[in-house]
Order: C-alpha cells, then structure tokens, then sequence
C-alpha cells in the first residue's frame, strides 16, 4: 500500500508557507469533500428503477480482473505487455517519489465509475491499507460536468462542495497550493464535452502535468488520451470472471442462500448468448438481480432480445408500483412511442464530439413533460444540478439542470430505432455516408441493436459491415442479433471458418470479441474449424479456468470442430507446467490434428507421462517452428523435440539478433541452443547493435539486455556489426576464444562503421585451435576493403597483396558523431599499418584551430589524425575566406612546389604562417602524399 509520502512532491524547492487560517480552512474543506462524496457512494443504483433501494458502494463492490501495462513508457509497440494485478489496489502500489499520471482504462460498463466511488468511500471513511487513506485531500470529479472550467478550484467549489460551504474560490486555492499531499480523479475522459478542442486545455494540462504537477492524478477512460506522460502508469479493467460473478450474487443479490446462487448461475448457463456480455458488469448486475427478481425470466436468443425484456421490465416495475389504470395507460404510450428520444440520442451520438448530456429545458420541449417524468422515474433518464457561469444579481450562483442516460449503453439502445429508421428509408450510398459518422469499434451495441430491432435495416447494415476491413467477423454477431437463430449465419461461419481464423495482437478487444464468438458458434453447430492462429496475444498465463487466455483478458474455450492451432509470439513463455496445460486443452479440442507453436518452449523433454493419452491414440502433430525453416515434433512417447529428416536439417537463413528486436533475443538464444543439442547446423549469426561493452562474459557472448549467448557447436559464421563500442585487445582476445568453442565455426566477420577493433592482436594470445582450423577472422573497412586477421602473426593483411586500395574519398565531417571520426582515424591507421594505400582523405568543418599537435592533426573533439605512410591525397575544406596565396610560398618552402597547393579555407579559422608551416610539415610525413587542397 502507499505511504502518504508517495504521493507528495519531493523536490528540494521551498515549502509554500501556509496561507492564513490554513488549518481550520484545510479541515472546512476535507469534511465538506466527505459529505458530498458521502452522497454519491450512497446512491449506487444497481438497476435504474430500484430507486427504493439504495446502494452503498461498499456493499455491491467487486473486484473484478484489472491489468498494469509493462512497457517501454510509450505504451506501444514490442517489448510490452499486460501483467495480472491481483488487486485494484495494486494500481498505486510502489509508485514513484514524485506525483504520477494513473490512466484507467475500460470499455463502457466494466465499473470504472463504480471503482473510483469506492476510492471516495475508503477514503471519506478512513479504510485504512486503501491507496487514498493517508491522503489530506482527494478530488473526485466527473468529467463530463467540466464545460467551461479552467481552474481545478472552481472545479471544486462549483461540482463537489455543497451550497452551504462557505469556503471562496481564493481559499480553496491557497489550499491546493499549500497541501503537500493532494491526489485527483477524473472520471470519463470520454465524456469530456471539451475533450477535442482547444477549449479542453486546462484537463489536457492536468493529465500531462502541466497543471498540478505536485499532484498524484488518476484518470478513467474509455480509450487513451492523445497525450499523456510517458511515466504515466497504465491499467485497464478485464471485466468479471466466474468467481467475482459468483462473489457479486452473495454479497448484493441473494446473501448466503446457495439456491438462489445455482438458480442464478443455471440462468446464465441457459442463455450462452450472455455468456459474454456478463464480463461486462453492468450487464451482469442487472442480470443476476433480474433472474433473481423475476420469475418469466427465459431464455434469451440475442443481446436485443434480452435488452428489450430489461427495459420492459422497468416500465412493468412502475405500473405495479404505482397501480392507477391512467398511469398504467399512459405507461404504455411512453415505453411504445419514443420516437423522439430515439432521434436525440442518435444525434448526440453521430456528432464528432458526442452529446451524451441535454439541458432539461431541451430535452423536455423535444421530448414533452409527461415522457420526460415518465422515464426519470423509472431511471432511465438522471436528472443532475450544475452551476452555469452566470450570477445572480447578489452574487450568487445560478444553477440548472442537465439530463443523462443511466448509462451511455442505454443511449446506445435508443438511438438504434432511429438508425433502423434511417437503414430502411435510405439507399445504399447515403446509409454508408451515415454510418461512417459511427464508429463500430466504439458504438458496437448500437450496431448490434439496430440489426436485432429491424431485419431488413440489418440485412443493409451487415453488408456495410462486411466491406470494412475486419468487418466480416463483427458482422457475425450482428446476423446474430436479427434473429437469434445461427441457422441463418450458418453458411457465412462456414465460409469464415474454411480458412484460418486469425486473432491478433493489434486487434481490438470487440474484433477478438466477434472471433471468439465465431469461434463458439462454430463448435455448436459442428461446423470445422480449419485452423485458428493466435498470433502474439496469448497471455503469460497462458491458460486459464480450461480456456487459452488472452492479452485482452479473453477467454478461447476449446473446440469441438477445430482442426489445427497455431500459436506464435516470440516473447511468450510457456514453461514446462504451462506446456503441459497447452496439451491438456488441445487434447479436449475432439477433432485437433496439430498444434503448432512459434514461442520460448523449455529446451527439457516435455514429461511423457503427463502428456494426455488421447493426444498419442489419435496422433495429433505437435510441431516447433524454429530458426528458419526448421521444424521440430514432439515425440509424445518420448517428450523430446526432434527434427524431420534426422541428419539433414540445416538452418540455412542468417539469424539475427538485432538491437531493434530485444524482445525476441531470448526466443532466438534459445533455438540456437536447441539446434546446437540436436546437432542442427546453423549458417550465420548476425549480432547488430546488442553487444554489451564487456562483449563476453563467463565464456559467453554479453548482450546489452544482459542475456548470454552460450558457444554453439553447429555454428559456421558470426558476423558483428554495431556502431560505438570499442572492442580492445583483451575483449577482442575473449571474443576469439568463444569462437574457438563453437566446433563448427569456420569465419568470424567484423562488419560496419564505428566498430573499434584493435590495430593488432599478440599472437601469442590467439587460441590455437583458430589456427590448426584455419578459421577466417576478416573485418570489413574503409570502402570496399576487407582484412583478414592473420592467426599466426596477429596482423591485419589484405586479400591480393600490395594491390589493395581505398579508393573512394574517406571523408572526416563535422557533422559526423565523434564515434565515426575515431573509427575513420583508426582505419586510416590500419590501412597504412597493412601497406595499403588511401587516395584521398577530405577534412570538412573538422580542425581545430591549433590545426595540429605533436606532428598530428589535430580536430574539434581533440582526436588526433597522425601522419599516414600511405595516403595520396588531402582536402581540408574548412569554408570561408582564401588565404592569400602568396603566404603559402615563403622560399623556404620552395621544395614543395611539386605537391601545389592551392586553397586552404575556413571562416573565422586564423593560419598563420607557423600553422601552415606545421600543416606542411604533416604532409611532408605522408610518404606517399601527392596532393593538398
């Protein structure tokens, strides 16, 4: 749990000095932050109507799964991924010494609301071991309430405290300002009525810490900010499992009577249509009080059908409380004729900044007085008093009334009749205008909805659907919806099923949806599955409650009808436990003929005694796809992955381990070791720019990561390219003797720009076995030339000796890193070690003004550029003024005249005549100089 300094600022700047009566101010203000939040953790509705029967928090909260993203701070991209937290409280556990951003993420309905009530609720009360309880102030506010508001003070005095605090704006924020420990939550940054424009700017500056950075910050959302700190902590909620649905129906529904439990539970196993909309909990609150409450309750065919008997229900559970034949009359008009409802909440909903809030003056002059009460009184409608920014004439605030939907969910519902209305009436081109305005991803149910309402308006909506990319997934589920009968979808399952059926990790959580559920009524209704890949979205758990469990906190039962599984991520690790569960599930898909995996599988037999006996009875295919094209079984009856065609499998593509991929090296270290123990030969590994400093380490190569790479017998070429280490002689020297220990190896090859390898290496020091095995050691250099290390003599030598050359220009510029610059002088150096000659080396923006020292040349990052026996030309190109002629040619220096030069320039470089004497005196040096420029 957090300490109370974790959410403090910790800095060394002066302490704000206490305004005057800060105290009793500071306790003012805490107590009315608790009365008012008392309210609203009080009032928690599990269903709208149940208005008699108020909720505290406290008394219906659940837990259901949450993750933290662990990443790179970006939140995107490889090397990330989700981690199970065990509890909501875990979000805030160890947290940085300076205040962070905390984003809560979830799809509508998954209680992220609920989640942050029980913050003000264990806070206002004391609940100690909770993330806030040893907070001086914390402000909950709702975002979708925040128009207009540029000031967190005004925020508070406006939104939270009750009318009769006394407290100004001025004194809340002094308060603010001198309280060292403050932490703020802002609900529904999806709501934000400013959250795309500029006017939104002050929220957008709170979560990116531009405003309040002393503060700790939370926020829920439906989708990420487009900005956030790149230290926010991220997490998201899953949803309820069995056992959090099972904990919800004791403590809120029906107590300690396990009747009434298994009646609940047997209700939902009746209706598999469900199954899946109850890890929304939401929806399943209202399902488990409804299947307790009512006793019609049936068996549901689609999410419309069973939404269409919840509202009925509200309307029903007025008329029979209040019993007056005009009302019950009346009642009946409204839940039929709501025409207008429907059409503002497809407004609101198909605008770019979705209006999910009317003023009660509208809403009521559109919808008329009586239909207004009407669905307030059963909940549906939530009536809420705001300040506006008018005065009264005293000074006074002026308030009004702003009218919601229970939930956005049910804004959703309504505005499908007005979309089944328009599907039906409008042609092809104009509905396809129309629903671009809505995007599936975020109104899923109102798709899904208006396809369930109207059949012949979701016959159109569907082929909409289906010339989206991905579409013909979702589509699925709305053909489901139209009449609850899969008999009518049977053939477009079967076609989406005869090829494989692919859940990826860049999809969204509602296309991995629709694939599950694809996959469920495929299974139910025996149509073969061809092949299902899940392609990098499994998750560590890897199983879970007998089902695949994925990054997404979905579940993928097994499967009656499906043939083959391919499972690939390379960062995956599924340990030998988990390998056995692997095998488990595929031996209760009935009809599996393969398994095939692309993950970090243990390089030990799998235990043929736990291997399930079904799987070797019907000999299913268990294959490891490897380096390249290799390919590994499993032996069921023995547990070892062996190689088709014993003795000829080759990796025959260069493996790299690459410094963009970090997150596949342990996946790549780990089939190079399982080639090597089955005696696979591999053609190259290409290290590129993962080395560590130290490059070996224990007899193994270092990476960067701090992974090892162990020697491989069956590895015939390294190859090294990464720019900026320096490899000395005593590292080169570890590096040879790794080498000497794969058995296999026959060259080891340098490669690319700023890698320092050493002038020379003792001979005495190079393993012996590198020169009884002639193993080539070559380094590519300056242009084309390439050396090999001579094992006997520890020199660098050339190919076609004395007639190797660099003859393209070898440029030093000032633009160029440092690294570059040292590795260009060292080659240089090489080159004119080994004979070889350099036919031009052009300086640019690169001399120092000392020009040289000791003889060398000497440049801006004080490298020295000694004279070299075999370079032919130099260009100095320094920009600026000429040097006048006449001073290059005193008569001392007469015996020049064979090398003319003819222009040195720099601006702003002063040469005077002893610089240009110790210029020439370096080119003097350069035996083979024919030319300066």
């Amino acid at each position: 749990m957090p300490h109370p300094s974790k959410f403090k600022q910790e800095d060394d700047s002066k302490p704000i000095p206490h305004p005057p009566r800060y105290k009793e101010h500071l306790q003012i203000l805490a107590a009315d932050l608790k009365l008012a939040y008392k309210a609203l953790y009080e009032a928690i509705q599990p269903i709208p109507y149940i208005r008699d029967r108020l909720y505290c928090v406290d008394k219906v909260f659940i837990e259901g799964g949450s993750e933290k993203w662990v990443g790179d701070g970006t939140f995107r991209g490889k090397g990330t991924s989700w981690v199970r937290l065990e509890s909501y409280k875990d979000i805030y556990a160890n947290p940085p010494g300076k205040p962070i951003r905390y984003i809560i993420q979830a799809d509508p309905g998954f209680g992220k609301t609920t989640q942050t009530l029980q913050y003000t609720f264990n806070w206002s009360t004391g609940v100690k071991g909770s993330p806030f309880a040893d907070v001086q102030l914390l402000i909950y506010l709702r975002l979708r309430q925040l128009r207009g508001i540029r000031s967190l003070a005004v925020a508070i005095k406006r939104y939270i405290l009750p009318k009769s605090c006394h407290l100004t704006i001025a004194d809340i924020r002094k308060i603010l300002e001198a309280t060292t420990s403050v932490a703020i939550v802002l609900d529904g940054w999806d709501e934000y009525p400013e959250l795309d424009t500029e006017l939104g700017g002050y929220m957008r500056d709170i979560i990116t810490a531009r405003a309040s950075p002393n503060h700790a910050v939370t926020l829920t959302t439906r989708y990420l900010p487009k900005e956030f700190p790149a230290t926010a902590r991220r997490v998201r909620l899953t949803g309820f499992d069995d056992q959090a649905r099972d904990q919800y129906i004791r403590k809120a529904v029906v107590g300690d009577d396990d009747e009434a439990v298994e009646q609940i539970r047997q209700r939902l196993k009746d209706n598999p249509v469900l199954a899946d909309l109850c890890q929304v909990p939401l929806f399943f609150v209202m399902f488990a009080h409804l299947a307790h409450e009512k006793e019609e309750f049936k068996r549901f065919r689609s999410v419309t059908e069973f939404f269409s008997f919840m509202i009925k229900c509200f309307h029903d559970h007025l008329r029979n409380k209040v019993k007056d034949r005009n009302v019950e009359k009346q009642s009946h008009q409204y839940e039929g004729r709501h025409e207008a409802l429907s059409a503002m909440a497809y407004e609101g909903l198909s605008k770019p900044d979705q209006q999910i809030v009317w003023k009660k003056a509208e809403l009521i002059r559109r919808l008329g007085e009586g239909f207004y009460e009407h669905h307030k009184r059963i909940g549906l409608l939530v009536e809420e008093e705001v300040i506006t920014d008018q005065t009264t004439a005293d000074g006074f605030d002026v308030y009004t009334s702003e009218i919601r939907f229970y939930h956005k969910l049910f804004c959703e519902w309504y505005a499908a009749y007005h979309l089944a209305e328009l599907a039906v009436t409008l042609d092809g081109a104009e509905l396809s205008s129309e629903l671009k305005k809505l995007d599936p991803y975020d109104l899923q149910y109102l798709y899904r909805f208006a396809c369930g309402l109207d059949p012949a308006a979701g016959k159109k909506i569907i082929s909409y659907l289906q010339s989206l990319k991905g579409g013909d997934k979702f589509a699925v589920l709305c053909i489901l919806e139209q009449t609850g009968e899969v008999d009518d979808i049977v053939e477009t399952v079967r076609k989406l099923c005869a090829d494989t059926v692919s859940i990826k990790r860049g999809d969204t959580k509602l296309l991995q949806r629709s694939t599950v559920q694809l996959l469920d009524i495929a299974s139910s209704h025996k149509i073969p599955i061809s092949c299902l890949h899940l392609d990098g979205c499994v998750s560590e758990a890897v199983k879970a409650s007998g089902n695949i469990l994925l990054n997404s906190g979905l579940h993928v039962p097994p499967s009656s009808t499906l043939e083959k599984i391919k499972i690939t991520g390379r960062s995956l690790d599924i340990p030998e436990q988990k390998m056995i569960e692997l095998l488990a599930y595929a031996g209760e898909c009935e009809r599996l003929e393969k398994l095939t995996l692309q993950c970090l599988i243990p390089l030990s037999a799998v235990p043929a005694e736990q291997i399930p006996p079904s799987l070797k009875t019907r000999n299913i295919e268990v294959l490891l796809h490897s380096l390249g094209e290799l390919v590994y079984h499993l032996n069921l009856t023995q547990g070892k992955w062996v190689t088709h065609g014993s003795g000829t499998a080759r990796i025959g593509d260069t493996v790299y381990l690459n410094h963009r991929k970090q997150d596949e090296h342990k996946w790549t270290v780990r089939e190079l070791t399982r080639a090597a123990a089955a005696g696979v030969p591999t053609v190259c590994l290409h290290v590129d720019g993962c080395l560590s400093e130290a490059v070996t380490a224990g007899g193994n190569l270092l990476l960067n990561s701090g992974l090892h790479v162990p020697p491989s017998s069956t590895l015939e070429t390294i190859e090294i390219t990464q720019e900026g280490l320096e490899i000395p002689e005593e590292k080169m020297i570890g590096l040879l003797a790794y080498a000497e220990k794969c058995e296999r190896l026959k060259k080891l090859t340098f490669k690319g720009e700023q890698l320092l390898i050493p002038v020379s290496v003792s001979a005495g020091k190079i393993p012996p076995s590198l020169k009884t095995r002639n193993i080539e050691v070559l380094l590519h250099s300056l242009g084309e030339l390439v050396y090999h290390l001579s094992l006997t003599q520890g020199k660098w030598v050339t190919h076609g000796s004395g007639t190797a050359r660099i003859g393209d220009t070898v440029y030093l510029n000032h633009r160029k890193k440092d690294e570059y610059i040292k590795w260009t002088v060292r080659e240089l150096t090489r080159a004119a070690a080994a004979g070889v000659s350099t036919a031009c080396l052009h300086l640019d923006g690169c001399l120092s003004e000392a020009v040289t020292a000791g003889g060398n040349l000497l440049l801006n990052s004080e490298l020295h550029v000694p004279p070299s026996s075999t370079l032919e030309a130099i260009e100095i190109a320094e920009g600026g003024p000429d040097i006048p002629e006449e001073n290059m040619f005193a008569s001392r220096l007469r015996k020049w005249l064979p090398i003319r030069p003819t222009k040195i320039t720099r601006e702003g470089l002063d040469l005077p005549e002893e610089k240009l004497i110790g210029l020439l005196a370096y080119a003097e040096k350069c035996e083979r100089l024919k030319k300066l420029t």
